[in-house]
């Protein structure tokens, strides 16, 4: 069964969310920064082998577009802006969103980066 899609987009701005409502009267708030990570685009998924993004703590969303009847287009300050979220994706994404945002902090973690554009970690084996 296709995932539900959203009757209700909020971008807001100052808080960097974009906000999910569903028929059945739940709503979720996806945080700019989760949704850049997590971008569908072939420049995070790596066609195959996803590439790990660091440094988007700050990141927020400037705009958001529709894509035909089966998606929305996110347009972030960083400039990226390449990527359908798919409803199936946004539900997923909304739904999962406590497992999928541990698996990139320890992903980040096991790679020594940071989530701050201003932190760079080297990595010191004695």
């Amino acid at each position: 069964m296709p995932a539900p899609i959203p009757t209700r987009i909020k971008l807001h701005k100052a808080s960097r969310t974009l906000e999910l409502g569903y028929a059945d009267g739940s709503t979720y708030q996806l945080p700019a920064e989760y949704l850049r990570v997590l971008s569908p685009s072939a420049e995070v998924r790596g066609h195959g082998k996803p590439v790990l993004q660091t440094g988007k703590l700050n990141v927020g969303l400037s705009g958001v577009e529709t894509a035909g009847r089966y998606a929305i287009k996110l347009v972030f300050d960083d400039g990226h802006d390449s990527g359908l979220y798919t409803w199936d994706y946004l539900y997923q994404l909304a739904t999962e969103q406590t497992q999928r945002w541990d698996t990139y902090l320890e992903q980040l973690h096991q790679a020594g980066a940071s989530r701050d554009p201003d932190v760079s970690t080297i990595r010191f084996t004695p």
